[in-house]
């Protein structure tokens, strides 16, 4: 089976990761996005495979022992993530080269793992004020869970100087503009 590029992003919850991710691969069609592995229960409207695929936890548990994740990471106790292995191969057999939208530490780790093959990017909010303002605007957060995000983002913050680039996403067009140029450097386009 013949490898492609990996191409990693990760920033804090509502730093725009997300719309970032879903532009890049609406402009490009030698990507495929990675979905996830995880072992919380499915919410309304998820479908298996799409969203993410849902595990158990003593499914996770068993796959990590027979070592077939990319990378993985308890979130909380008895809560996993991760990147299947099957999932990589699965894009890079469909000739594609694969996206991540993952958390700094399992972003790093992948890059660890395959360093030439990776392009990691970490998405950073302007500032803690906009990222606040952000959380706030989506109207889903209590003020107790937005300073735990916060706290969280302060965090993840430390980890921006070991991915390959930054982009600071203050405003949502030039930072699409920025990683679609990032990424066609990366592939030699």
């Amino acid at each position: 089976m013949a490898q492609g590029k990996l191409i990693v992003f990760s920033a804090p919850s509502g730093a725009g990761k997300t719309s970032v991710v879903r532009a890049i691969l609406n402009l490009r069609n030698d990507l495929s996005f990675s979905v996830s592995a995880c072992s919380r229960g499915r919410r309304p409207g998820e479908v298996d495979g799409r969203d993410y695929y849902f595990l158990t936890t003593e499914e996770f548990r068993k796959k990590i022992e027979m070592s077939q994740f990319l990378e993985w990471e308890e979130v909380y106790p008895g809560s996993f993530y991760g990147t299947l292995l099957s999932e990589i191969e699965r894009i890079w057999a469909a000739g594609k080269h694969v996206v991540f939208d993952v958390d700094v530490v399992g972003a790093l780790n992948i890059k660890k793992k395959y360093p030439q093959q990776t392009l990691a990017v970490f998405i950073a909010p302007p500032s803690m004020e906009i990222l606040a303002d952000r959380l706030r605007g989506r109207g889903t957060e209590t003020e107790e869970s937005i300073a735990s995000r916060l706290g969280k983002a302060e965090w993840e913050m430390t980890f921006s100087n070991q991915f390959d680039y930054v982009v600071d996403n203050a405003d949502l067009d030039e930072t699409i503009r920025q990683v679609n140029q990032l990424v066609a450097d990366f592939m030699g386009q």
